[in-house]
């Protein structure tokens, strides 16, 4: 029997993995908070769902792309959550950048309804998505992972499997705090180019063949900083990132190492992104 697919979170990561799920030709069933979005998926064979628990009751595999911690748990144990509807053999795969202690916690309240959970963050940002050349950490069974696969090769080029629960978790944040400092460096390498006249474009082309190459460096105006954007878009996403570094910090502070150099990018972000 085919597989029913739940979705919910249809924002900026959320929405092109989930319009790649459909276009595969799942039977998809989605949930946002926002209509549109809803309705954009709906046009491509998705059915709408009222709530998150409406998808958990349809669903063998419900994915979660939301915010933060906070936000995750509300959707998995708000009055009309997840766990509401969940049932036995659902999987969860919880794709947020996250605590591994909120994905335990989470996965604890799923045991009691014979249901599994694994996380399995994503890096590449929207580009990514939309391009389908998403990199998937995952942590949790083996075997749950593998009845996961087919739905997360339609927007992969890497899956991998890092170990336990939690681990998905771990390894994203630990991308967030590389991709953090690496966006100070490109800043700061786009503001002395300026001052002195060193063309940005040529330094860039430098430095993708030496041993400054970095991703971020590499897409720095394209995918990272997007001066061409609204301000209020670029503000959003700088919003969104500066969630993103907190699990690290917060995982930093609970186990007593300081981690000055996320802390500092974690306060530059607005400007980083070109916002005064």
């Amino acid at each position: 029997m085919p597989l029913k697919i739940g979705f919910i979170g249809l924002g900026a990561m959320g929405k092109p993995i989930a319009v790649n799920i459909a276009k595969a030709g799942f039977d998809l069933t989605v949930y946002d908070l926002r209509e549109e979005p809803c309705r954009e998926l709906a046009a491509l064979g998705a059915k709408a769902a009222a709530s998150a628990r409406e998808v958990a009751q349809q669903s063998d595999i419900v994915v979660i792309i939301v915010v933060d911690d906070q936000q995750a748990e509300q959707v998995v144990a708000g009055e009309q959550g997840l766990i509401h509807g969940a049932h036995p053999g659902l999987i969860v795969a919880l794709h947020s950048t996250l605590l591994p202690a909120t994905v335990q916690k989470i996965a604890a309240m799923f045991r009691g309804k014979g249901a599994e959970v694994i996380d399995a963050p994503v890096s590449g940002g929207q580009q990514g998505a939309e391009d389908r050349q998403l990199c998937y950490m995952v942590g949790g069974a083996a075997e749950v992972l593998e009845q996961c696969r087919p739905v997360f090769e339609t927007s992969a080029s890497h899956i991998f499997h890092l170990g336990e629960l939690g681990t998905g978790a771990l390894a994203k944040m630990l991308i967030q705090v590389v991709v953090g400092l690496n966006m100070v460096a490109a800043h700061e390498c786009e503001q002395l180019c300026a001052k002195t006249g060193l063309n940005f474009t040529s330094l860039q082309d430098v430095l993708h063949v030496s041993a400054g190459q970095s991703f971020v460096l590499d897409h720095w105006l394209g995918r990272f900083k997007r001066p061409g954007e609204s301000e209020a878009v670029r503000r959003k996403r700088a919003e969104v990132f500066c969630k993103s570094l907190a699990p690290a910090t917060d995982l930093a502070r609970d186990v007593g190492l300081s981690l000055p150099g996320t802390s500092v990018a974690q306060g530059l972000i607005m400007r980083l992104m070109g916002i005064d």
